[in-house]
């Protein structure tokens, strides 16, 4: 049994909507499973939840880097709010813990998991939103995701990874990166794609987003980080 009285304690956030607080953890395999069950899965209050973040992120870099460009703007954002770092989050939040999941997807540890942990991050992000307002929300991030903006911002995570590999590999090994899908999985709704990157005929890094760019993206990113090219 999930103990959701225990999520709230560490988090020092109590739901006044109990049954907000459970859906915004059950994803739609547990749901399948259960037939009959009296719970809702994630996914509306995950839509939600993504625009909410999308505005207090928004909010908080405008007011922080009044002398950047909205093309840098942006780039900051997409950098803060990708799959990786928000999944991070929400695993060092302990709420991996708190999945209601089918048996099969309570098995998987692997990007699968990551992007339900940022799905599930998203929709508590919508439960929380409903149950107590923006102001809540607003220092529910600052708590945890928006400390990351220092470190993208100083070690410049937020440029164009696949201009920057593009341009380094020309630089230093005189080829040209090429992208390939090495695996896709999900339902047409919410497919994720696992991209690797290649040096001629040699696999770099591989990265995962719910669509081949941002896969592509992910993997130059951490083919930056393992070639050591972030200056």
């Amino acid at each position: 049994m999930i103990n959701f009285p225990e999520f709230e304690e560490k988090t020092k956030i109590f739901f006044k909507d109990k049954n907000l607080l459970k859906q915004a953890f059950t994803h739609r395999s547990y749901i399948n499973e259960n037939i009959g069950t009296a719970l809702s899965h994630n996914e509306r209050l995950e839509f939600l939840g993504d625009a909410v973040l999308e505005l207090i992120v928004t909010d908080f870099l405008y007011k922080k880097y009044p002398k950047y460009a909205e093309g840098e703007l942006t780039a900051v954002r997409s950098a803060l709010v990708n799959a990786i770092i928000i999944s991070e989050v929400a695993s060092k939040a302990g709420m991996n813990d708190y999945l209601l999941l089918s048996r099969g997807e309570a098995k998987d540890h692997g990007k699968a998991r990551q992007y339900i942990l940022a799905n599930t991050y998203e929709a508590y992000i919508g439960a929380l939103y409903l149950d107590q307002g923006y102001d809540v929300v607003a220092k529910f991030l600052s708590e945890n995701l928006l400390p990351k903006t220092d470190e993208i911002v100083n070690k410049k995570l937020w440029r164009d990874a696949k201009s920057l590999v593009q341009e380094k590999a020309q630089e230093f090994i005189q080829t040209t990166p090429q992208y390939k899908v090495l695996s896709e999985s999900g339902p047409d709704h919410d497919k994720h794609f696992t991209v690797g990157i290649f040096f001629g005929s040699e696999l770099i890094a591989q990265g995962s987003g719910k669509s081949k760019q941002e896969g592509e993206v992910a993997a130059a990113q951490a083919a930056l980080k393992i070639k050591n090219w972030l200056d």
